[in-house]
């Protein structure tokens, strides 16, 4: 028999009833069930319930087991009575009578338990993320994300892609982030850095003769954590391919994710009809560029409705240059209870508020109220939806006829300010009825349109329009490439410099400003899982991007000199785009933070509290660097 064990904790089952087996792992739990102990031993691949009685030769040393402790155990395989059998658990039908035990490893007191679902602190989770790792649903994360990283090589073979790898140790990547420099013995006072991405390599593979490239890189950014971002280091599907268009990079990576999240995405409904959405409409339907289209909430501009209207502060608003008064519609919201909550939640993310408008049922107007006429039955359904009130050119009341006989009325501050063919007009805009509300937000659009886009998130998930059960995909597409700033006038990049603009020189010897670039991200249920561009491969036209940017050739060259050089040299055309694996198996996973897939990630400020990194370096590799450490204030 092997030294250690026969089988694993999720192999037995009642065809090794009667036989002798070798098991090794660890105690889940210990129950004690008066004078017989009964251990959940757990391994890798799963459980087995294992028991020593008074009768057994070791069964003073299984009551000394403790949890987490690593043994050994020999003992007869027996069948459970019916009444006991676990159908939750694969070997549930038998348990194992210990004849023997050795203790392999012994356990101190733990300081965060493995059996259940205890919260804990994530710094003490982070120090001691090896018990953590043991945990089932930590184990099922990591064990699904090598899965996910297997099937897309499998997938990207299959697509007649080839799998090349890239230098760790090279120079500064133009991502835009803070590169991590690695100071050279060899060189003393220069420096290499971590690649922030594979770009300028898989581009020069493209130029090398090359056709469709992949692997599955790691990166290095020094970034500011978020929940779904990892401040170090991560992983991303990147590849790359020549002679292509946008939509070829689209149909070649499409087949790849979609069928990644069907693989693993739980039965969860996978959406085939992935929508091309420019930037700039992104922006005004959803607040953002990676929008979560399971929400079906559209904003729209409604500038005309308050343009000179009762509303003040709007109407002052929009006598200034470049500013609009947007709407974000919510269905079943009409309430003055949520509109106050949607309120306040403005004010927590440091605005004034946002203004309101709901639609409720109301009374039959009086023979008075509608100027001394009265609507019959059948003159309401002719009438239906359309301004009743409107006599003679003149308003006589704030109600609106339905069908059936019934009548609405809009409420809300916003509702008495502009009146009510104003009111009535956006209603009809938004497609809006009884029960439904609207929330509106004005200025220059860069200043309030990231905290619309967040009350559009929590108007969905609060009224429960967002359909949790699907994961819907949207390409987001014609990014601009260049922006100004307001307060200098200067030209610089909004977005990836490298991208082809569309129109070529062309493009770029009019307004810099309305220049779109060939470029594109894959939006996924709120997250930017995709980023990717037709790669600018002329030297004359990138010269001249970076020219309108205030780059001269000179400062392109020494940046970039590797890759322009090559461009030099017959290059073709070629684009690609990368995918990153930590957000892929994190939304598979049904996980709000990055780090739940991350083996051993770091923490919030950037720490590996397990191996105590960073840390101080010894005076002698300083002095072989040829490096001195300042001290900083803190």
């Amino acid at each position: 028999m092997h030294a250690y064990r026969s089988q694993t904790c999720a192999d037995l089952n009642k065809a090794h009833v009667g036989q002798t087996v070798r098991l090794s792992g660890w105690v889940h739990r210990v129950r004690d069930h008066g004078g017989v102990l009964f251990i959940d031993l757990r391994d890798h691949y799963g459980m087995t319930q294992v028991l020593a009685d008074s009768d057994s030769p070791v069964f003073s040393e299984v009551e000394k087991v403790r949890s987490e402790w690593c043994i050994r155990i020999d003992g007869v395989v027996k069948a459970r009575d019916e009444s006991l059998v676990n159908a939750k658990l694969p070997t549930g039908e038998i348990e194992v009578y210990i004849k023997d035990l050795e203790v392999l490893g012994a356990a101190d007191e733990l300081p965060l338990p493995v059996f259940g679902d205890q919260d804990y602190p994530e710094e003490t989770r982070l120090k001691y993320r090896y018990l953590d790792l043991r945990r089932q649903s930590l184990h099922d994360n990591i064990m699904m994300r090598s899965n996910v990283v297997r099937s897309i090589r499998n997938r990207m073979w299959d697509s007649g892609f080839t799998e090349f790898q890239t230098p760790i140790i090279t120079a500064s990547s133009p991502e835009g982030a803070r590169d991590f420099l690695v100071p050279s013995r060899l060189h003393p006072g220069k420096f290499y850095a971590l690649p922030q991405a594979p770009q300028q390599f898989k581009q020069l593979i493209m130029v090398s003769g090359f056709d469709k490239y992949f692997q599955i890189a790691p990166c290095f950014r020094d970034e500011d954590p978020r929940a779904d971002r990892s401040p170090t280091d991560f992983y991303q599907l990147d590849l790359e391919m020549s002679f292509v268009t946008q939509q070829d990079v689209f149909d070649a990576i499409q087949p790849v994710i979609g069928g990644i999240f069907e693989e693993f995405g739980k039965g969860r409904k996978v959406d085939t009809d992935w929508p091309q959405i420019s930037y700039r409409d992104a922006a005004l339907w959803y607040g953002t560029d990676k929008p979560d289209l399971r929400n079906p909430i559209k904003m729209q501009v409604v500038s005309d409705h308050f343009r000179d209207s009762g509303f003040a502060i709007f109407a002052k608003l929009l006598e200034q240059d470049g500013t609009e008064i947007r709407a974000i519609p919510a269905p079943k919201g009409g309430s003055r209870k949520f509109c106050d909550r949607m309120n306040k939640f403005a004010q927590e993310q440091g605005l004034p508020g946002m203004g309101y408008i709901f639609w409720r049922e109301a009374e039959q107007p009086t023979y008075e109220q509608l100027g001394g006429r009265e609507f019959g039955p059948p003159e309401v359904a002719n009438h239906a939806h359309a301004l009743a009130m409107k006599l003679d050119g003149q308003w006589k009341a704030d109600k609106i006829p339905l069908e059936g006989g019934n009548w609405m009325e809009a409420a809300g501050p916003l509702a008495k300010n502009i009146g009510p063919e104003r009111t009535e007009a956006i209603r009809q805009q938004l497609g809006l009825g009884v029960g439904d509300a609207a929330f509106f937000l004005g200025g220059k659009p860069k200043d309030f349109q990231a905290v619309a886009g967040r009350a559009r998130t929590v108007i969905g998930d609060e009224l429960k329009l967002t359909d949790t059960d699907r994961f819907a995909f949207a390409w987001i597409v014609d990014f601009p490439i260049y922006e100004k700033d307001e307060e200098t006038g200067k030209i610089d990049f909004e977005h990836n410099p490298f991208s082809m603009p569309q129109g070529g020189m062309e493009a770029l010897e009019g307004d810099p400003l309305k220049v779109l670039g060939y470029q594109y991200d894959l939006a996924c249920n709120g997250y930017e899982l995709v980023s990717g561009a037709i790669r600018n491969h002329k030297p004359e036209i990138m010269f001249k991007a970076f020219e309108i940017a205030g780059y001269g050739s000179d400062e392109v060259e020494k940046r970039f000199g590797g890759m322009v050089n090559a461009f030099k040299y017959g290059a073709p055309p070629h684009g690609g785009c990368a995918a990153g694996i930590d957000r892929i198996v994190m939304l598979l996973a049904d996980e709000a933070n990055i780090r739940e897939v991350i083996m051993f990630p770091m923490n919030q400020r950037a720490e590996d509290l397990m191996m105590a990194a960073p840390s101080e370096p010894a005076n002698e590799q300083l002095r072989e660097l040829s490096l001195r450490v300042i001290e900083v204030d803190k």
